[in-house]
């Protein structure tokens, strides 16, 4: 079990069914790793974590190369300044590096939004946390491990 990803515990303790796929090297961008996943871009789930002030963080889930509208987020949470974390603060908040984190086995509870982008795919890869390893899922499992979460379409 100590070989397992942090994310994959979390996913098994829920019992959540789901795959781990260890890439042959390192990763170096979206594409290499859909590439190497036999998945398409939009299916390489980013979970990016935005500071909303000193002590509040919200992860958003996002398919794929889709940018996040700086614009319909700030309004979404209802803050005119909201900044994404740095490399130290995703260490701290998460517990994972950048490149392998994910919405389970957090240290602490974290709100998550789920863009609308995410659903229209029927599996998903997404961070294990750890690096150059990742996590398939189905969306309506991801879905349902999420819980009471929040999805919002940030299309432009």
């Amino acid at each position: 079990m100590s070989n397992t990803p942090t994310v994959s515990q979390a996913l098994l303790k829920k019992n959540i069914p789901h795959r781990v796929f260890t890439h042959p090297g390192p990763v170096t961008s979206l594409e290499q790793a859909a590439r190497e996943r036999n998945q398409q871009p939009e299916q390489v789930i980013r979970s990016i974590l935005f500071r909303l002030s000193e002590r509040e963080y919200l992860m958003v889930l996002m398919a794929g190369p889709a940018q996040i509208p700086w614009k319909a987020l700030r309004k979404y949470v209802g803050q005119s300044r909201l900044t994404m974390a740095t490399e130290e603060e995703v260490k701290a908040v998460t517990g994972y590096a950048i490149g392998a984190v994910g919405p389970f086995g957090l240290p602490t509870p974290l709100r998550v939004l789920v863009d609308s982008s995410v659903l229209g795919q029927e599996e998903v890869s997404l961070g294990s946390g750890a690096r150059g390893t990742t996590i398939f899922i189905q969306v309506k499992e991801l879905m349902r491990a999420l819980g009471d979460v929040e999805v919002v379409d940030f299309a432009e």
